[in-house]
């Protein structure tokens, strides 16, 4: 299938549509989850038209894992995580619900369960607060 440039990640990358966004550099965005499976769940989206990592041009994935890396970092320390979970879907039977490729970064505490991804959204009130503690630890990495 072709990369389709009305999904939901491409609007919010035009900024057509609201997201609670902790970093943007010229490669990526970051915004929080709406469904998080933890606190500060976070996903880290390239601005480069790709449905996933199956079509992604190679040196687009150059340059944003480091940002990847940036934020599972940053995530890691503003939500004292004792691990970081990073997934990747590709294509529906994998699980891929929004087809532009994009990084799944999820803080682990030891003994603690990730939430399923239910379609329940979280409050606005704790992404908002999420996304400013997330921002100031990117400030520090």
């Amino acid at each position: 299938m072709s990369y389709d440039a009305d999904n939901i990640f491409a609007k919010i990358i035009a900024g057509e549509f609201p997201a609670h966004k902790v970093y943007e550099d010229e490669t990526a965005i970051a915004i929080l989850d709406i469904m998080p499976q933890a606190a500060g769940h976070t996903l880290v989206i390239p601005k480069a038209p790709s449905r996933n990592l199956l079509d992604a041009k190679e040196d687009d994935l150059a340059r944003l894992m480091p940002v990847v890396q940036k934020i599972a970092r940053a995530a890691k320390d503003a939500f004292s995580a004792d691990g970081i979970h990073i997934q990747q879907f590709n294509e529906a039977a994998a699980g891929q619900t929004v087809f532009h490729l994009h990084f799944h970064i999820i803080p682990r505490h030891e003994g603690v369960a990730i939430r399923p991804h239910s379609g329940e959204m979280e409050n606005q009130d704790t992404l908002a607060a999420h996304s400013e503690k997330l921002k100031a630890a990117i400030a520090k990495v």
